[in-house]
């Protein structure tokens, strides 16, 4: 029996040239001095990411401040270019722009509950620091919560018909997808901080 496949949902991936290490470097020192000194990050971090740091709410458009961050973006901008291309988006004269940046800091037993990034088109995450044994992003399928009365799937089933994949991270990978895609960190497990700077991308 013929089968088509409709509705992809698709996840962009990229990593850093080596050329461009001394970036990736340069973006560590600034994120965990970041973490030393948003003291408004540090306050609303203590209160809505426990245990660990982000500058969601505070230091929130680090493009726009850290002329290193500005340089990142100048990257990401590209592949971010090539993902809306393959999404085939018709975004006439209005490119799709960074609309916020910010960093991540998760030590040992931190975790980033299911969520989603509402009013924007293109989401990611870049990875600055990943410790052997720290955790990749894992998506949900967006058709969960209308599977009804679906039975499970096998424990062997293809990656494209899971409910859920993990996309492992490394240093320098950086990670697209869909603003509307659910996702999550479970714990980290390393024995050192996990680093990475997530951002948004709108169309206006």
């Amino acid at each position: 029996m013929p089968i088509r496949s409709f509705f992809p949902t698709r996840i962009g991936t990229a990593t850093l040239p080596r050329s461009r290490a001394a970036l990736n470097s340069q973006l560590l020192r600034e994120c965990l001095q970041l973490s030393r000194d948003d003291t408004a990050g540090i306050r609303w971090s203590r209160a809505n990411y426990p245990g660990g740091f982000t500058s969601y709410a505070s230091a929130h458009q680090m493009h726009r401040m850290s002329p290193t961050f500005a340089r990142l973006q100048r990257w990401i901008d590209g592949q971010v270019r090539r993902f809306a291309k393959e999404l085939e988006f018709d975004l006439g004269d209005k490119p799709l722009e960074m609309t916020d940046c910010w960093v991540n800091v998760m030590p040992t037993g931190v975790t980033h509950s299911l969520h989603l990034h509402p009013l924007s088109v293109v989401s990611g995450t870049y990875y600055v620091r990943v410790p052997r044994g720290a955790p990749g992003l894992k998506f949900e399928d967006p058709r969960l919560d209308r599977y009804m009365g679906s039975p499970p799937r096998r424990a062997d089933a293809a990656l494209r018909n899971r409910n859920w994949v993990v996309m492992p991270a490394s240093p320098g990978g950086l990670l697209l997808f869909e603003s509307w895609l659910r996702h999550e960190v479970v714990a980290n497990q390393a024995a050192t901080a996990r680093i990475s700077i997530s951002f948004n991308y709108g169309w206006r």
